[in-house]
């Protein structure tokens, strides 16, 4: 399997305010472009694009190639969970969604301590078991957003898990999201891992000028998201990396440094560790846009664009995004605007960065509401 895997959470949209918009001319040209340069690797889940990531798997993929010829993963979401018969109830759905028959990976998706309670209450580990058995998912995992003694217990009393899917990037490595602790701790456990959010939503990629001038004294030919990319993909026990292509120009970039892929060197090593610090002094929010937190928003806030806007603010200065309260309004024609909150809390338990998103979207009202 090459090194980079094609995540579904991030298509390229007709409309930016509909997550179900997806550009199917565009994106199915993507799909073709990875394929047709040696590329399989296809990730999707259930609550992707609201649902709709699943649909686009059966048009572009299932129904255009060969079932042999690609790899598709697809995760179960605890929020859709009660009880073990619900678990079959999404899976029939996914199935039917993607048409695929059988999943390659199927994965828990979004493990943390509350998820561990809810599948120990209902005995749904052995679901998954059972899937497998079954030949509906060849190899079984789980995608993880919590803290290394966490992820230790479930590998500990859980070794039917071949694989681990965790969020990594050099950005978050030494952080409190703990990506260092947790790579360690499937490495002594034998589990190869899947990265996630590489390029932290947008971070990596979108670099401070002074930032993308160090990189390219380094290596000129190299964007800043090959950066970011590579980071990961250097890590001996890293399986595969993903990375959420929005557009043709993201996915020619990728498969052009990773057809061929060449580890980091000691010099450029040296250069991430450089320009951390320059980069997380330019981040206010450290939000990665996956829409976790909206899907069951009852107010419909445009959580992600808000922080990403305030974002930009702390970047460039006020000076320089001058019409930052107009954009803000822009989008809150369609959304609840950052006052509407009613601090109901499933943004929180969603979030997979364990954000203050309550206190953060008081923030946002008092920059862009308030005269």
């Amino acid at each position: 399997m090459r090194k980079l895997g094609m995540g579904l959470m991030r298509l390229p949209l007709l409309n930016p305010n509909d997550q179900k918009s997806i550009n199917y001319e565009e994106a199915t040209k993507m799909v073709d472009r990875y394929m047709e340069r040696g590329f399989t690797y296809f990730d999707t889940a259930f609550m992707y694009h609201a649902g709709e990531s699943e649909v686009f798997v059966r048009k572009a993929i299932v129904e255009r190639y060969p079932r042999e010829s690609f790899t598709i993963t697809d995760k179960l979401p605890a929020a859709e969970i009660t009880t073990y018969e619900d678990m079959q109830r999404v899976f029939d759905i996914q199935l039917e969604r993607t048409g695929a028959g059988y999943f390659d990976y199927y994965w828990f998706h979004a493990i943390n301590k509350n998820y561990v309670e809810l599948l120990d209450r209902i005995n749904g580990w052995d679901f998954l078991k059972k899937l497998k058995e079954d030949g509906k998912a060849k190899h079984i995992g789980f995608s993880f957003h919590d803290d290394s003694e966490t992820l230790e217990s479930v590998l500990a009393n859980h070794p039917e898990f071949e694989y681990v899917q965790l969020q990594i990037n050099y950005i978050d490595w030494d952080s409190p999201v703990e990506g260092k602790k947790c790579y360690e701790i499937c490495e002594k456990y034998g589990k190869p891992v899947v990265v996630m959010e590489p390029v932290k939503g947008g971070s990596p990629a979108n670099v401070p000028e002074e930032v993308e001038t160090m990189m390219k004294e380094v290596n000129p030919d190299m964007s800043p998201a090959s950066w970011a990319v590579r980071y990961c993909a250097s890590l001996p026990n890293v399986l595969t990396v993903l990375s959420g292509m929005s557009n043709m120009a993201q996915l020619e970039d990728n498969i052009g440094y990773m057809e061929d892929f060449k580890p980091l060197d000691a010099q450029e090593i040296d250069l991430i560790h450089r320009v951390v610090d320059t980069i997380t002094k330019n981040i206010d929010i450290p939000c990665t846009a996956c829409h976790y937190c909206t899907g069951k928003c009852p107010q419909n806030i445009a959580i992600p664009q808000y922080f990403g806007l305030m974002n930009v603010v702390k970047e460039l200065g006020e000076s320089q995004v001058p019409n930052s309260r107009l954009y803000y309004n822009l989008l809150a024609k369609n959304h609840g605007k950052a006052s509407d909150c009613i601090g109901c809390g499933q943004c929180e338990g969603m979030c997979p960065q364990h954000l203050p998103i309550i206190d953060n979207l008081v923030r946002v009202a008092e920059r862009f509401e308030q005269k």
